[in-house]
């Protein structure tokens, strides 16, 4: 099969988007299968056997941390010299959406899929909410190409539902248990990433440091709380206003982390902090299950469905304190804390990118099929 990639982000940039199609370019090629990426101009021309097309970027004033490709037409040309048997656009909003115009155009059957909850990250850049309309308006109009869609969660393929998008599907979620693993705890880590106090509850937080992940939220815990220490790991627009908001408390900021550097951060905390009720999913979540971690995570739709509360994590209420406080005492059960990181790493071995990647794969072949039937109708 012949495939054609048109993303919002690829390689070098890291999160989850990238994550998922990073390790499905490499599942695709190892079966056989010929892929090219369409994504904005980083560098990159080539990723495991598969073609690298980069378009220039620009940096977008709301978001001045990551550089993003705007429309087109340069992809229409891309896509008709490679011929590919399926087009996929990864968040066809900006890039993306000059790939699902070309597949239409061309005849080519299209899978879309959805990964980043812009319209409820507008509610939290106040300056933007007046765009959330026509937010919604433009993913309808792309999505409604499409023969298949993607979301990543029950929970979003429910209100995408509602937003009347059709022909919804959902793709499994991955990790890598072999990078991820408890096996790289170290106690030097613990010591940096606590600064200096590692017999306090550590807790880590692994993201990019921008407003949507609601990371501002934990600042309340720290006042009130002399037994934690928090590690902020990561890096992006939203830094200088988290160090200087968490200055004066147990709170460090390491910076970006990856490979086993990133490993040994998780690894080494007593717990993973999600606050974010906004992701689609948030696959690191998983990352901290494989690490053996208790994930303590605000009750989200997506959140709920990774993490099953005092099974193998433990969920708080959002924007409710004392809710997040109970969690956190029950960290200090010893026992319980037990239980829950070997239920952990048991629910993150369950899951494979093999397998999620394969699941593409189905609906690629499933546009496919549906694309045929609809030209001999």
């Amino acid at each position: 099969m012949k495939i054609a990639i048109v993303t919002e982000t690829f390689l070098p940039s890291v999160d989850g988007v990238v994550t998922r199609l990073r390790h499905a370019v490499e599942r695709f090629t190892d079966l056989g299968h010929e892929v090219m990426v369409i994504a904005p101009d980083l560098g990159v021309t080539e990723h495991h056997g598969a073609r690298v097309v980069g378009i220039r970027p620009v940096t977008l004033p709301f978001y001045k941390h990551r550089r993003f490709t705007l429309p087109s037409p340069t992809v229409d040309g891309i896509i008709r010299g490679f011929h590919p048997d399926v087009v996929h656009a990864a968040q066809p909003l900006l890039l993306a959406s000059s790939g699902a115009f070309a597949a239409r155009r061309q005849r080519i059957p299209l899978v879309a899929s959805y990964h980043t909850h812009i319209p409820r990250y507008l509610d939290l850049y106040r300056a933007y909410r007046w765009g959330k309309p026509a937010v919604w308006w433009q993913i309808k109009r792309n999505h409604a190409m499409a023969e298949v869609n993607i979301a990543t969660s029950e929970t979003m393929k429910a209100e995408l539902a509602e937003h009347g998008l059709q022909n919804l599907h959902v793709v499994r979620r991955g990790v890598d248990t072999q990078t991820f693993h408890p096996r790289f705890a170290s106690e030097k880590m613990r010591a940096r990433l606590s600064g200096g106090h590692p017999e306090k509850k550590l807790l880590v937080f692994v993201g990019r440091l921008a407003a949507e992940k609601e990371i501002h939220r934990l600042r309340p815990m720290m006042d009130r709380r002399d037994d934690v220490a928090l590690a902020i790991v990561g890096d992006g627009p939203f830094r200088g206003e988290l160090e200087e908001m968490f200055r004066g408390t147990a709170t460090t900021f390491p910076g970006f982390m990856g490979g086993e550097t990133l490993a040994s951060a998780f690894a080494s905390a007593d717990a993973f902090v999600f606050p974010s009720v906004t992701e689609t999913l948030g696959l690191v979540i998983l990352e901290g299950m494989a690490s053996g971690l208790p994930v303590v995570a605000a009750r989200s739709g997506p959140t709920m469905e990774q993490v099953t509360d005092g099974v193998d994590g433990l969920l708080f209420d959002h924007d409710d304190e004392p809710s997040l406080d109970a969690a956190l005492d029950r960290l200090g059960d010893e026992s319980l804390r037990a239980s829950i990181r070997q239920a952990a790493r048991a629910e993150a071995e369950k899951f494979s990118w093999e397998n999620a990647s394969d699941d593409l794969l189905r609906y690629y072949e499933m546009a496919i099929e549906q694309h045929a039937r609809r030209s001999h109708v």
